[in-house]
């Protein structure tokens, strides 16, 4: 069974830096095979798509609202992906889920992705 870890949320300033990682429970071998992502939640809306990465090659998908802020990326010797965050806004604020699928196509919907982590609060003071 799969299992994902969050860790990094905190609060922070309006235009700071936060780092979030995920860690996978499985065979870094199983991860060739695999697209993660990040989601993320604020009250009163829907989860909405992030960022995703393909294990294999580090091809990599943004969503428009954070493209060119945020960065992702992996560390396959500690089975990690990681979400890099900068200039930081308000709107930022929202609970981050890590999510992966066992497939080689990067999806945007969050009803696609098997499994999922537990979330770390990420919030930004104006």
């Amino acid at each position: 069974q799969v299992q994902l870890v969050e860790s990094g949320g905190g609060l922070v300033q309006t235009g700071a830096s936060l780092s979030l990682s995920c860690a996978a429970s499985v065979r870094t071998s199983t991860l060739t095979n695999t697209i993660m992502a990040w989601f993320r939640q604020a009250p009163g809306k829907e989860r909405e798509f992030v960022a995703a990465i393909r294990w294999s090659e580090t091809v990599t998908r943004y969503a428009d609202s954070v493209k060119g802020r945020f960065t992702i990326s992996r560390d396959n010797a500690k089975k990690t992906v990681n979400l890099q965050m900068n200039s930081l806004k308000p709107e930022d604020t929202a609970v981050y889920y890590c999510a992966l699928d066992r497939r080689l196509w990067i999806s945007t919907m969050a009803t696609t992705y098997d499994y999922w982590g537990q979330g770390t609060q990420v919030t930004v003071s104006s």
